[in-house]
C-alpha cells in the first residue's frame, strides 16, 4: 500500500462461475436474497430483480442439505432464462451442507467460527496447547473433503469471518479482538494453501466500523508476511438502513477502497436486496475516480502504524481539540437558518454576513474582513491572510489552508499562535492523500495544532454525499486525525449536510449523538418482518441518545455482533423473539406482536430509558 497515492492491492485470481475475481478484474458488487430458498420461484424473481439491478453475485443462504440441494434448482431456472450470474451459498453451523452446495453452485461461504467449532458463547474456556491442536486437526479433517469436492466440481469458496461469530477456541486464546479474527482466517486458509487450492475470497466483517477496518488492514499485512494474496470481500456487517447504513457502510468500506484493499463489496442494509446495488456502485465508482492522479510526494511520520493508530494529540483551543469530541460547523453562508434540533451543530460560518444581525445563541466563523469583536464571532482566513492574523485580538482563530499551504513558514506560525485552529482543505483528485500528507507533515513538524476536515462537494443527489463524505471524512478519522468536520454543498440544504456529519462521526465512533442501531440486512432465515419491525423499534427508541440496540434476524451473529450493544432483539423462531440486555438473554419466544413493547418495557427496567 502507498499510503499517500492511490492503487488497487495486487490479489490472485479467484475463479467463481463466469465471473472472475481479484487482480486486474473490476471491483464486483453482490448482495444476498431474503427469500427462502426452498421457494424456487420466488428466489429466481429476486435473483433476477438483484442481477438487472448490478449484482454480479447473488448469495442465498443454506440452512440444511435440502436447502443446498434446491440451489441447484434455482441455478437450473435461471440458466433457462437466460441468467449466468454466479450464485453463492452462505453456509453457518453444517459442514454437510456446504458439501452438498460444493456440487451445486459456483460458490459457498463457510463462516470458521461456526463451521466445525463451538459457535462463540461468551463461556469461559481454557484449552492447553495439546487441546488446542486437537481442534485445529478436527477443522483439517473437515475442511479437506470439503475442498476436494471443490476442486472437482471447480467451485470457489469464501471464507466468511465475522465478529460476531468467533468460537469460544479463539477467544480462550485471543479474545474478541482483531488479531483473534485474523487467527480464525489464517487457520483455514494455510490448510487451503497446503492442499494447492487457489480459488479462496476473504471477508472479515464487524458491525463496529473502527474492528472492521482495523482487522482487514491486519488481515492484509498478516497475509503479505506469508506469500499469500487472496482477493477481498469488503462490508459491514449489520449497517442499518437510510442515511445510516449509507454512511456507516462508506465509512468501513471506503476507508479500504481507499488504501486499494477489496475486490467485491456488498452494502448490507436492512432494505431490499436489489437497493443494495446501486449504493455500492456509487460507492466503487468514486473511490476509482482517483485512479491515476497526480502524485502526492509526502513521508510517513516515524512510528505511525495506521493498523494500531489513536488519534493524534492536538493542544485544546477554546474545546477544540485535545481530548475533546470533534465539533461539527454548518456553512450558513447563504443566509440559511433554519436547523434540526437532532443535528444542531456547534458552530457555523456566515461568511461575509454582519455578525450583529444574528442573536448570541450562535457561535460563528466571519470572514476576516467582515469580523467585528464579539464574544461569539471568530475571524476566519484564507491562506493568503495568514500574516495578518496577529493582528485580530481573538481568543480563537480559524484558518483553511491546503497541503501545499503548509509552508515551513506557515508552520511557524502555527506553532506560535495559540488560538489557532486549521481548517484543512484540499483541491486534489486524490482528496484523502492530500489531507493525510498534510496530517502527516503536521506531526513530522511537531505542530499540534487542531485540525477541522473540511470538503467542499457538489451534489444534487443526498445519497451521493453520504457516501462520498463518508468515505472520506471516514477514512481520516479512523487514522486518527481531525477535530472536527466541516461539509459545504451548495446544492443540498445544510439540515442534509450537519444530519451527514454527525453521522459519520457516530459510525467512526469519534463522537456519538444519538441511537445507534446494529441492524442485519434480513436473509432467508430472517422469519419476521425487519424493515417494519425496524421502523418501529426506531419509532419508540430514537430519542434514546447514546444508546445502542441490536436487531437480528437470527441466532447466526446476533449475540456476537449485539456484544457491545446495550439491548438486543433476535429472532428466534416464527413470530418469536428473544430480548436481551448485553449478552444475557432475559427473555425468550417472546411473541412478536409483544416485542417491540417487551424491549420499551426492558429498557425503561433497567433505567436507560429518557423521556
Amino acid at each position: 500500500m502507498d499510503y499517500f497515492n492511490y492503487s488497487r492491492r495486487k490479489s490472485s485470481v479467484v475463479n467463481i462461475g463466469n465471473t472472475p475475481l481479484g487482480d486486474e478484474n473490476p471491483i464486483r458488487i453482490q448482495s444476498m436474497a431474503n427469500v427462502s430458498t426452498m421457494d424456487t420461484e420466488a428466489a429466481v424473481r429476486q435473483a433476477i430483480r438483484m442481477i438487472e439491478a448490478g449484482a454480479e453475485y447473488v448469495r442465498f443462504t443454506a440452512q440444511g442439505e435440502r436447502e443446498a440441494r434446491n440451489l441447484g434448482e434455482i441455478r437450473k431456472e435461471l440458466n433457462a432464462q437466460g441468467y449466468t450470474t454466479p450464485l453463492v451459498a452462505d453456509i453457518h453451523f453444517n459442514p454437510r451442507a456446504a458439501d452438498a452446495a460444493a456440487e451445486e453452485v459456483e460458490k459457498v461461504r463457510i463462516n470458521p467460527g461456526n463451521y466445525v467449532d463451538k459457535v462463540k458463547t461468551f463461556d469461559l474456556l481454557e484449552y492447553t496447547d495439546e487441546e488446542y491442536a486437537a481442534e485445529l486437526q478436527k477443522i483439517r479433517d473437515r475442511f479437506v473433503p470439503f475442498l476436494n469436492i471443490c476442486k472437482e466440481h471447480g467451485t470457489a469458496i469464501r471464507i466468511g469471518v465475522n465478529h460476531g461469530s468467533l468460537s469460544d477456541r479463539i477467544m480462550s486464546r485471543y479474545g474478541d479482538t482483531p488479531e483473534g479474527m485474523v487467527a480464525s482466517c489464517m487457520e483455514f486458509l494455510r490448510i487451503c494453501r497446503d492442499e494447492n487450492f487457489p480459488d479462496v475470497v476473504i471477508s472479515i466483517k464487524a458491525s463496529n466500523t473502527v474492528v472492521m477496518v482495523k482487522t482487514v488492514r491486519l488481515l492484509v499485512r498478516t497475509m503479505e508476511a506469508e506469500g499469500m494474496h487472496y482477493p477481498l470481500h469488503l462490508g459491514v456487517t449489520e449497517a442499518g438502513d437510510g442515511e445510516d447504513g449509507r454512511i456507516k457502510s462508506a465509512v468501513g468500506i471506503g476507508t479500504l477502497l481507499t488504501d486499494g484493499i477489496g475486490d467485491t463489496i456488498r452494502v448490507s442494509l436492512s432494505e431490499d436486496p436489489e437497493a443494495e446495488m446501486p449504493v455500492a456502485r456509487k460507492l466503487v465508482d468514486y473511490i476509482l475516480e482517483r485512479q491515476g492522479h497526480k502524485p502526492i510526494t509526502a513521508s510517513l511520520t516515524p512510528g505511525y502504524d495506521p493498523i494500531t493508530a489513536t488519534r493524534r494529540i492536538s493542544r485544546v483551543a477554546e474545546g477544540i481539540g485535545g481530548n475533546f469530541p470533534p465539533i461539527v460547523i454548518s456553512d450558513r453562508s447563504n443566509g440559511d437558518f433554519e436547523f434540526d434540533h437532532l443535528s444542531m451543530p456547534d458552530y457555523i460560518y456566515i461568511g461575509a454576513e454582519d455578525p450583529e444581525n444574528l442573536p448570541d445563541t450562535f457561535r460563528m466563523l466571519v470572514d476576516a474582513h467582515f469580523w467585528k469583536e464579539r464574544p461569539n464571532a471568530f475571524p476566519y482566513f484564507i491562506a493568503s491572510e495568514i500574516e495578518e492574523m496577529k493582528k485580530f485580538n481573538s481568543p480563537l482563530k480559524f484558518i483553511r489552508l491546503t497541503f501545499n499551504d503548509l509552508t515551513s513558514r506557515t508552520l511557524e506560525i502555527l506553532k506560535q499562535d495559540p488560538t489557532v485552529v486549521v481548517v484543512l482543505s484540499t483541491h486534489h483528485r486524490n482528496a484523502v492523500g492530500s489531507q493525510r500528507a498534510a496530517m502527516h507533515k503536521l506531526m513530522i513538524a511537531g505542530c499540534d495544532v487542531p485540525v477541522i476536515l473540511h470538503r467542499e462537494y457538489h451534489e444534487t443527489d443526498k445519497e451521493s454525499l453520504q457516501l462520498k463524505s463518508a468515505a472520506d471524512f471516514g477514512t481520516l478519522l479512523l487514522d486518527g486525525f481531525g477535530n472536527g468536520l466541516m461539509l459545504q454543498d451548495d446544492d443540498c440544504e445544510a439540515t442534509t449536510t450537519d444530519s451527514c456529519m454527525f453521522g459519520i462521526l457516530q459510525a467512526t465512533r469519534t463522537r456519538i449523538s444519538k441511537t445507534e442501531y446494529i441492524s442485519c440486512p434480513s436473509c432467508g432465515r430472517t422469519l419476521y418482518d425487519l424493515q417494519t419491525t425496524i421502523a418501529r423499534i426506531k419509532e419508540a427508541t430514537s430519542h434514546l441518545k447514546g444508546l445502542k440496540i441490536g436487531i437480528m434476524g437470527c441466532i447466526v451473529n446476533g449475540p456476537g455482533e449485539m456484544a457491545d450493544a446495550d439491548y438486543g432483539y433476535v429472532g428466534a423462531g416464527r413470530g418469536q423473539i428473544s430480548l436481551y440486555k448485553g449478552k444475557e438473554c432475559v427473555l425468550k419466544n417472546v411473541a412478536e406482536e409483544d416485542a417491540v413493547e417487551r424491549l420499551v418495557q426492558l429498557i425503561k427496567e433497567n433505567g436507560d430509558w429518557q423521556n
